[in-house]
């Protein structure tokens, strides 16, 4: 499949400066581009926030199909920015085509046993994205604007994966997830994933019992690791643009330094 072409293409002809030299672009429009181009992690960005809008406030039947089609195509775009290995995308694939067939049979028979076990396909579309993503950056040469959004991405993702997790979970449980709460519908389920993967932990809503008790910590372990390790990278290594060129142009028109004759003994 002929892949499209880089955000710096789509900017269209590159801007020069007072020498002739080529220029960069302006940042705010290279993030604009970054959010409508197939090879940026922005695009999947974009589709993370309007899978999370859309499961929080479109309510119906015909919901969790919906929802299960956006995440089909979210991973789908994750997998081919982060340019995964072929056996992966082989696995994936699988797993993507599997999604879509749950899609299509739980909207043909229309019923709401039929989509019971869509969460758990978004589950596994959800673990395999950011692990996918996080290959992909830790392998880039440099922490650029790409990084910072694939790194976004991917913590996006993971607070995506661990809701779809309690609701699977609380469909195949004796009790009520949260307990004396009940079972909760999927907007309280994002709420409860992200509100633990950030470590805030308001209180309100708290699995009764064992898996959901487990994954919460887990969740919490694997949210603060993430913020620290990951963004705690991105952060001390990423130099902006003006400040890189600054320090070239500074290394560049630095006068040598003369060598002093060796003293003689």
């Amino acid at each position: 499949m002929r892949r499209g072409r880089p955000i710096d293409e789509l900017a269209g002809t590159a801007t020069t400066d007072a020498e002739g030299a080529p220029g960069r672009r302006h940042p705010l429009k290279r993030l604009a581009l970054a959010f409508v181009s197939p090879d940026s992690y922005g695009m999947v960005l974009g589709l993370i926030v309007a899978t999370y809008v859309t499961a929080v406030t479109v309510q119906g039947p015909r919901t969790s199909p919906l929802v299960v089609l956006m995440q089909t195509v979210t991973v789908w775009l994750a997998l081919r920015t982060s340019k995964v290995r072929r056996s992966t995308r082989l696995v994936a694939d699988v797993v993507l085509a599997l999604a879509v067939l749950g899609v299509l049979g739980s909207t043909i028979l229309a019923k709401e046993e039929a989509w019971s076990g869509l969460p758990v396909m978004s589950s596994l579309l959800y673990f395999i994205a950011p692990i996918a993503i996080i290959r992909h950056l830790v392998t880039r040469p440099a922490v650029d604007q790409e990084a910072i959004l694939g790194a976004l991405a991917a913590y996006l993702l993971i607070g995506m994966f661990f809701a779809f997790t309690y609701r699977s979970i609380s469909l195949v449980q004796a009790g009520p997830f949260f307990g004396v709460d009940g079972d909760g519908a999927m907007p309280q389920f994002l709420f409860f994933s992200f509100t633990t993967l950030t470590t805030t932990g308001y209180g309100n809503l708290v699995p009764g019992a064992n898996p959901g008790q487990s994954f919460a910590v887990a969740e919490m372990l694997i949210g603060q690791l993430f913020l620290i390790v990951t963004f705690g990278k991105i952060v001390s290594a990423w130099r902006p643009a003006r400040w890189a060129a600054a320090s070239a142009t500074t290394t560049e028109t630095a006068p040598p330094t003369e060598d002093r004759p060796s003293e003689r003994s």
